[in-house]
């Protein structure tokens, strides 16, 4: 069992290690294996990165993040010009059905809403506009509205459960109701929850992921 002392070096060690991150004004806490980031970062891309990083520590149960973006001026725009870099961005990622997403930007908090029918076109849509420059925040209100629902999306998401980790995938329950998959079970890193929630979300008909898995080291 990992000590928080433990914990807490490795996630400082991983957000100096990740070149991407300006890691000197970022505090790091941790208690009863949840970790805490708190200060302020540069840009979004930034933010996400350091939430990206102290995930990757193995035998933390959770992670908050409490980092605030903070802009230098060159990094500096507004709302119009972010309006219209979202759009454009939107529009130029092919896994985004742009025609069905709607971008507010707010203080540099870009708010998406509108409907597409997988997962990973919502992450799609995030990820396009992660990067821009002015953007403070990210706020992915898009709905899954799929065209079909899958009948036996349960047995799908098991069958891939099977061929990433046949070894864990027998700790897993896995319940389907109209659409919305609730997954229970125990994993030994944060890492495994994502990969095993990845599965979940990539079967069709999927609209909803309540993860419900514990990790305990």
């Amino acid at each position: 069992m990992r000590t928080d002392g433990d914990l807490l070096k490795d996630v400082q060690t991983e957000l100096q290690w990740d070149p991407t991150i300006a890691e000197r004004e970022i505090g790091v806490m941790v208690k009863d294996g949840v970790a805490t980031l708190t200060g302020f970062v540069d840009t979004f891309p930034q933010k996400w990165a350091a939430q990206r990083a102290a995930e990757r520590v193995s035998g933390l149960r959770a992670m908050a993040d409490d980092l605030t973006v903070r802009l230098a001026s060159r990094h500096e725009r507004d709302d119009t010009s972010i309006a219209h870099a979202v759009a454009n961005a939107l529009t130029w990622d092919v896994e985004v059905p742009h025609q069905n997403v709607a971008a507010k930007v707010s203080h540099g908090t870009v708010t998406l809403e509108g409907k597409v029918d997988w997962q990973y076109q919502r992450i799609a849509a995030e990820r396009a506009i992660r990067y821009l420059t002015g953007v403070r925040s990210v706020l992915n209100r898009l709905l899954i509205v799929p065209s079909a629902v899958a009948s036996d999306a349960v047995q799908r998401i098991r069958a891939a459960l099977h061929r990433g980790a046949e070894l864990e995938a027998r700790k897993i329950h896995v319940d389907a109701s109209e659409g919305r998959i609730t997954l229970r079970g125990t994993v030994h890193s944060w890492a495994e929850r994502q990969d095993i929630e990845r599965a979940a979300w990539s079967t069709q008909g999927v609209t909803a992921v309540d993860d419900l898995i514990t990790v305990s080291p």
